[in-house]
């Protein structure tokens, strides 16, 4: 049993509904236990000023950190809004908020400030977290925490299984988080998330300690916490299922137009892009540059359940594709920053292909012994950039140098720097 486990063994605060058990959370047969019901049953999900201001001052008046999750309509909606917040603190219980209703949680996250945020794959709920008003000074990241201590699965079910010995009911997070009213047995997998996310976060720190990583947790934790929004994509076209069919320069600009009227469509629809039309037909028309309506309804992705109105519209994208200037069509590829792909190094610079391979089997071999995946040791782009052009003289201060310039937080620096000196002299 690791420490993690035995820090949850330890703990009483868990429970299938009712009283907690007495002996954590394993049955007398040492199989997990199904997790049926929250602790207080399912709390009526929060859609009013008067409800919100209340959960806002009791969980201003908890204790502790605060377990937070959000759930979104992926494939579903256009967008990655949330269409539910769930939160959970001592003293204060679990709270469902419905951001629809209520789409100003900035009090609430003004309430919570200061406080630590526990989340599960922290970046993929920040974005809709700010977007109400939510955003963290201080978080843990439970999912990011299991990859620093080597779980091999790292999921919240793998890690609630795995270090607290309890089963979360499954089956619901791919559902239409949109639909109102939420069903019950949602608004319980819902409460469900959060209700041993902070007996998990103090397991795992309790791990982390032991194995010494925890001040790179924290470290990893506050670069997260710090990190400005995300820049909005250049060209998202050209991000298309599929894309590498299309080589031509007038097949792109089918892609781009195409696209775009299908996202125009989608925003104002608000439903998923993929429900408008799929990528596949994006490409398929890109390929065939259809003539006419015709040629166009004959095509995958555009059959006999496709309107005339909206062939047409279709249609009218290709039409403006193919109208375009050769000045105006889209270049075969976007201007590539950093290092060239590594396939190519062989050729461009030998030299070069050389230190990436003696560093790549560098950090593959120093993340085995950490018990760590190699891409939370060091970025894979971080170690091609140093490797592409490394410092002019090679020692320990102008690789730690260079490695604190392209983001690598001081931890990383500390235990990569060594292998990177030695992977860097080799190679030249």
């Amino acid at each position: 049993m690791t420490d993690a486990q035995e820090t949850a063994a330890d703990t009483s605060l868990r429970t299938t509904g009712g009283a907690p058990p007495d002996d954590g959370g394993s049955s007398d047969t040492g199989a997990p236990i199904p997790l049926l019901e929250p602790r207080e049953g399912i709390p009526p999900v929060i859609a009013d000023a008067e409800s919100l201001a209340r959960a806002i001052a009791a969980f201003a008046a908890g204790s502790g950190p605060v377990a937070v999750d959000a759930e979104r309509a992926s494939g579903y909606r256009y967008g990655q809004k949330a269409y539910l917040v769930q939160l959970r603190r001592e003293g204060a219980g679990t709270a469902l908020i419905d951001p629809v209703a209520c789409p100003d949680l900035s009090g609430l996250g003004e309430a919570l400030s200061g406080v630590e945020w526990v989340l599960h794959a922290a970046t993929q709920d920040l974005p809709c977290l700010r977007e109400i008003g939510m955003v963290p000074t201080r978080l843990f990241d439970t999912e990011l925490a299991g990859r620093l201590a080597g779980f091999p699965r790292v999921g919240l079910g793998a890690m609630v299984e795995g270090v607290l010995g309890f089963v979360l009911e499954k089956g619901h997070s791919a559902v239409d988080w949109s639909t109102r009213p939420l069903p019950e047995p949602w608004l319980r997998y819902a409460a469900l998330d959060v209700e041993l996310l902070v007996d998990l976060r103090d397991a795992l720190e309790k791990e982390l300690d032991r194995q010494g990583k925890l001040e790179w947790a924290r470290q990893e934790f506050d670069a997260i916490a710090a990190a400005p929004p995300a820049e909005p994509r250049k060209d998202p076209w050209r991000r298309t299922s599929g894309m590498h069919k299309v080589r031509r320069r007038r097949q792109l600009a089918v892609v781009r137009e195409l696209w775009q009227t299908r996202d125009r469509i989608a925003q104002r629809r608000d439903v998923s892009p993929g429900k408008v039309l799929s990528d596949a037909a994006i490409v398929e028309a890109a390929l065939a540059l259809p003539a006419n309506v015709h040629a166009l309804a004959a095509l995958n992705g555009f059959g006999h359940r496709t309107g005339r109105r909206q062939l047409e519209q279709w249609q009218a994208a290709v039409d403006r594709a193919k109208a375009l200037t050769e000045a105006q069509l889209p270049a075969p590829g976007q201007p590539v920053t950093g290092p060239p792909p590594p396939r190519a190094w062989a050729d461009k610079d030998p030299a070069a292909a050389a230190r990436l391979s003696a560093a790549r089997a560098a950090v593959s071999a120093l993340a085995e012994t950490l018990t760590m995946p190699q891409e939370n040791l060091i970025t894979p782009d971080t170690v091609r950039r140093v490797c592409w052009e490394p410092p002019a003289v090679v020692d320990a201060d102008s690789v730690a140098g260079a490695l604190a310039g392209y983001g690598a937080r001081p931890w990383q620096v500390e235990q990569v720097t060594p292998v990177l000196v030695a992977a860097l002299s080799a190679g030249t």
